[in-house]
């Protein structure tokens, strides 16, 4: 069972009076109804995978295991707003990082990643642990984080897999935090609210893997749910559930050109953010990120800013307009709407944050001059990864084909692709 089956926070959306769409409005009301929906990730489907996992912790470890797993994910609009406590509209994808566990009788964590045939360990007595850009960070680094939110987890071995592929922008990195922290509150007996395990996530990557990311990977990781997409608060970290299209698919190309989000270009994007956020906030009193200054106001006091910061700003205001627009038209059941929104989107993040990159500029050229294709845009932090298009139904077999074809013909690469299959976020896979 998944920590959002035993308390899920659906939220109803709100306007607030008097206001204007593009000043950051919006506003969740939680409450505690499930919605309808299956999980397309059926036990039948996991059930291989999480058995040849036990079956390997069995020949590592000597000792029988449980299974978790938590899913990557896609974002389908509201790119680098989520650390500017903007909205975002992210999809739990069915791709997974695998973790078995068994608790130990000491306070010892002892790890191993099948990915990469490495092992590593921590002692809970010593959480002083250093920032590392080490895959062992986005392990130990949560078990670190969970003793210091105050649960008493106890030792335990882990093997972890994963699925999600790494330097993509489909957050591998949370996969493997979200699905590492749950694996370890249950093998002790404990629990904790979805939110705060995505705050306790969040904090390891940030603090021990030294990447400054935002709430919405480990957000989407803990409370995805099958069949919808999730547009998020990330300052209330209230969010709302909208049923995908019917007739229309998401599919996600690879450009198989890796990023790594804990190198500078990503930090110095969010350090230009905070300078905007000061030096507005200096003239309009309230303002504690972006989310709260309005296009107007951008435009009233842009000779305050340096020109750079100006265009991080106007990308990121603009961007949280367009997660509400989408909103729309996903609840309208419009397709064309939110294929220009993507591509307006793209646009920006290709001009004002420039955090695209010759290879996905490509494969969103490619994808809007195939017949059927609504739009197309980067996702995910940027510098190389994946571009995600939202394609009619019948024409996605074209749209593989003509996308592998071009991207490999242009750059001697051949692009992986996957058809959005929106998954359930974190649960146990054997039970």
């Amino acid at each position: 069972m998944g920590p959002c089956s035993r308390v899920l926070f659906a939220a109803g959306y709100l306007q607030t009076p008097g206001s204007s769409r593009n000043e950051g409005c919006l506003s969740f009301q939680t409450m505690t109804e499930k919605p309808a929906g299956n999980d397309v990730s059926a036990a039948s489907l996991m059930q291989p995978e999480a058995r040849t996992l036990r079956e390997q912790f069995q020949k590592l470890y000597g000792e029988e295991a449980r299974v978790f797993r938590a899913p990557g994910r896609v974002n389908l609009i509201g790119e680098h707003t989520d650390y500017n406590e903007g909205f975002v509209m992210p999809v739990a994808m069915d791709l997974y990082t695998w973790v078995a566990v068994a608790a130990r009788k000491d306070s010892r964590v002892h790890v191993y990643s099948q990915n990469l045939r490495e092992r590593a360990e921590m002692d809970l007595q010593d959480l002083k642990l250093r920032v590392q850009r080490h895959w062992s960070a986005y392990v130990l680094g949560v078990a670190a984080s969970l003793r210091m939110s105050g649960a008493e987890i106890g030792g335990a071995n882990l093997l972890v897999e994963g699925r999600v592929p790494m330097g993509a922008g489909l957050s591998s990195s949370a996969s493997v935090e979200v699905a590492t922290g749950y694996a370890l509150l249950e093998s002790s007996g404990l629990s904790r609210s979805p939110v705060d395990l995505a705050k306790i996530c969040q904090r390891a990557e940030n603090e021990f893997a030294g990447a400054r990311c935002g709430i919405m990977d480990q957000m989407i990781a803990c409370c995805g749910r099958a069949n919808y997409a999730l547009i998020l608060d990330c300052r209330t970290l209230g969010f709302r559930l909208l049923p995908l299209f019917a007739d229309a698919q998401f599919v996600v190309c690879n450009s198989m050109v890796k990023h790594d989000h804990a190198t500078g270009e990503y930090n110095a994007r969010r350090a230009d953010c905070e300078t905007a956020t000061r030096i507005l906030a200096e003239q309009m009193p309230g303002v504690r990120a972006l989310r709260d200054v309005s296009l107007g106001d951008l435009e009233r006091y842009a000779k305050l800013l340096p020109e750079v910061v100006y265009r991080r700003s106007r990308h990121v205001i603009s961007e949280n307009a367009r997660v509400e627009d989408a909103r729309g038209a996903l609840e309208r059941g419009d397709p064309e709407s939110l294929g220009r929104l993507m591509s307006e989107s793209h646009r920006s993040l290709q001009e004002d944050y420039e955090v695209s990159s010759t290879e996905l500029d490509l494969l969103v050229g490619i994808a809007r001059g195939i017949a059927g294709v609504y739009g197309s845009r980067m996702t995910g932090g940027g510098f190389g990864g994946c571009t995600i298009s939202l394609v009619g139904s019948g024409a996605v077999e074209e749209f593989q084909s003509a996308v592998a074809q071009g991207y490999e013909r242009a750059t001697g690469r051949k692009p992986d692709i996957y058809i959005v299959r929106a998954s359930d976020g974190v649960r146990e896979a054997l039970e």
